[in-house]
């Protein structure tokens, strides 16, 4: 196929997986309704097997978790895990949630002996039954005057009950002996040696996810706006919480960027006032807001929002912009002492220093522009 850089597969007991990775710059659109025509032409899949899914990787990351607790059983804690869950999701903020904590749901069938010698059965012909009538698989095509019809055989169970109701015997009159007759079928868990526990109660975790240009404050706040009617559908004893809010880091790191800043403004105005005049400390602490909200201007031209990885960048920059505004405001005055009237004294200051303080900018910049020509998704993360 056209666009493909590489593929990788991976292989494992009941499912495989296959990895396709773009060129720079190809349509991935494009290449996903290729691969997803090349797939369905495969006509020897095994007849169990599930259709394959193709889908497109979308870059999500976790925004908080929300954990349901209280003294009640793994079932409820489940139900009222995806109540909670289509509850989110109807908020326009909200695009991705996930339910974690619970055991894979299984449905038990358990049969005594004793029903099984009553109507000369075993267990294996019992679970042939079930899989030879719990069925979803591809059945042809027709073709048609206005296109191919795809019949696909859809006779799959996915509840308790669904299976209670299926015939396992038939007898020459007619009647019918059903699974549920002879057997006790329940909706479970698997049996698992892994269980959430919240506070010293059983728990159930919900993974909100934020997804394209979506803000961890935007996706929070929405959350928090959602949590008192979701604690209020919930019954007596059971709590949520939040819990692993990363829109607090990403709070935190703006508020270390702003203490830091006006640290520097502070240090600027207070040092450069003693020292030198109070009127260039003005100035030369302005240049520090003028220079950020410059940047400004070249973020969206560069793909660049303010996130964690922008605002480290700012962080550690600040020094940089506070440093260099001391060294042209320092030699400014320095002309201004020599009795040079001021505006010719800061156009012949800042010449001066405009090259070395230019060239120790751009001894940074080489040593890490490198790195921005790294393609793909590690190469934007560096």
């Amino acid at each position: 196929l056209d666009g493909v850089k590489e593929v990788a597969s991976s292989a494992s007991e009941g499912s495989g997986r296959i990895d396709v990775e773009a060129l720079v710059g190809a349509n991935v659109q494009k290449l996903a309704d290729d691969v997803r025509n090349a797939v369905d032409r495969i006509r020897t899949f095994p007849d169990d097997a599930e259709q394959p899914e193709v889908r497109i990787s979308s870059w999500s990351r976790e925004v908080l978790e929300l954990i349901i607790y209280g003294p009640v059983d793994t079932a409820a804690l489940h139900e009222m895990a995806e109540l909670a869950r289509d509850q989110l999701l109807q908020n326009p903020n909200i695009t991705l949630v996930e339910v974690e904590g619970i055991p894979p749901l299984e449905i038990a069938v358990e049969i005594t002996p004793e029903n099984l010698r009553r109507y000369g059965l075993t267990l294996d012909d019992v679970a042939r039954r079930l899989g030879s009538d719990s069925i979803e698989r591809p059945g042809g095509g027709l073709k048609t005057t206005s296109g191919e019809i795809l019949i696909r055989v859809t006779e799959r169970r996915d509840w308790g009950s669904q299976f209670a109701r299926m015939p396992i015997i038939t007898t020459a009159d007619g009647s019918q002996v059903l699974l549920g007759d002879i057997a006790t079928i329940r909706d479970a868990f698997a049996d698992t040696d892994r269980w959430t526990h919240f506070n010293a109660h059983p728990a159930v975790t919900l993974e909100v996810y934020r997804v394209g240009d979506q803000t961890p404050t935007q996706v929070a706040k929405a959350v928090l706006d959602e949590l008192p009617a979701l604690q209020a559908d919930l019954p007596d004893g059971v709590r949520i919480t939040i819990h692993n809010n990363s829109a607090d880091v990403y709070a935190d790191r703006v508020r270390l960027l702003a203490e830091n800043g006006l640290l520097g403004l502070a240090l600027v105005l207070v040092l450069l006032g003693l020292f030198l005049e109070a009127r260039l400390a003005f100035w030369v602490m302005m240049s520090i807001p003028i220079s950020f909200f410059a940047s400004f201007l070249f973020l969206p031209a560069a793909d660049v929002t303010i996130n964690m990885m922008s605002l480290f960048a700012y962080i550690i920059v600040i020094g940089m912009v506070v440093d260099n505004g001391i060294v042209v405001g320092e030699n400014i005055y320095r002309y201004a002492q020599q009795g040079m009237p001021v505006m010719k004294a800061a156009i012949a200051g800042t010449r001066e220093v405009a090259m070395p303080v230019t060239f120790c900018i751009l001894t940074n910049y080489v040593s890490f522009v490198p790195i921005y020509f790294i393609p793909g998704t590690m190469g934007r993360a560096f």
